[in-house]
């Protein structure tokens, strides 16, 4: 391949995808940016496609080097079930980008960027909600997250179809009253919630816009709002649960152990969240320490990959200085 590299860390969400090279030393040799990566709606070979390109972007970028990449690590998207780790594992290794692959779901990639060592447990809410694990010793601790048919709840789009669920409720008098029905539709200008339900019925506003809803829900229940406000504690008893289970099922509740939040609605930092999650954690696990992550998942996977090739503990220090 011609480049001098370690790994070759790549962290893809359903929106975008991060490629970084990193050498022997830790010294990040180059980076690109590609599409999303979304192969329950285009097909593995296609999906791993929109990673190629990014791949290709990099290499080129670091074409001054020589010499095999050692090892891939990747963190995808819609990697959900072991069994498409595997499938999606086994796509890449037929790239020929490394001489060895591993793949895991990009939540282990917010993971260990939040953390100094491969320890402790991460909750992402973005666009959906999942939760994983993680001890030195290798075991893993990790839900399907797929949807309401695997017990999830919450993530952005859930947060604003519950919202819009009650808001309908309110204005059509199945419900009790709540000012969503009215926040909820002026996002958009629109005057009521049956507006807004057409439109998105009828496609003039695209369905998948309905996530800028959640921010609304925010500062509806900020203002006061009764219903709005159960939304967002009972996101926080989601966040909660999955962040203890996740704790006791790798042995961490009786230790200190850091919990790290990431996504758009966990890293937005709404202040009522924030306290409904501090006072449940600190019931359900006392010696949890929540952190939101700030560093990139791309340096995630790189320390994945750094984690799996047996490099020593000042080439992981000299990578995140590079991203801190």
């Amino acid at each position: 391949m011609g480049v001098n590299a370690s790994v070759l860390a790549i962290d893809a969400g359903n929106s975008k995808t991060d490629v970084a090279l990193i050498g022997a030393d830790g010294t990040v040799l180059s980076t690109a940016r590609g599409g999303g990566f979304q192969p329950p709606a285009v097909g593995v070979e296609t999906a791993v496609d929109v990673l190629g390109t990014a791949v290709d972007r990099a290499l080129e970028l670091a074409s001054g080097a020589a010499g095999p990449v050692a090892h891939v690590s990747a963190c995808l998207a819609n990697a959900d079930l072991p069994v498409e780790e595997e499938q999606l594992a086994a796509a890449l290794r037929a790239r020929g980008w490394g001489d060895t692959v591993e793949v895991r779901n990009d939540t282990f990639a917010i993971l260990r960027a939040g953390v100094d060592e491969p320890r402790g447990v991460a909750v992402v809410c973005g666009a959906g909600i999942n939760c994983v694990g993680m001890v030195p010793d290798g075991r893993t601790a990790r839900f399907p997250a797929i949807g309401r048919i695997s017990g999830d709840w919450g993530g952005g789009a859930g947060l604003a179809e519950e919202a819009m669920w009650f808001a309908a409720r309110a204005e059509d008098g199945r419900g009790g009253p709540t000012e969503l029905a009215r926040t909820l539709p002026a996002h958009f200008g629109l005057g009521s919630m049956y507006a807004l339900i057409e439109a998105l019925h009828l496609g003039r506003i695209e369905f998948e816009r309905r996530h800028e809803l959640a921010p609304v829900l925010f500062a509806t229940a900020a203002a006061g709002d009764p219903v709005a406000g159960s939304l967002v504690e009972r996101l926080a008893e989601e966040v909660v649960a999955m962040a203890s289970v996740a704790l006791g099922r790798l042995d961490l509740l009786d230790e200190e152990a850091p919990v790290v939040l990431g996504g758009s609605v966990l890293a937005a930092r709404h202040p009522r969240l924030d306290a409904e999650l501090t006072e449940r954690l600190a019931a359900r696990a006392p010696k949890a320490v929540l952190r939101v992550v700030t560093q990139p998942p791309v340096l995630g996977a790189a320390l994945l990959g750094l984690d799996r090739t047996g490099a020593p503990a000042g080439v992981h220090e000299r990578l995140r200085a590079q991203y801190d």
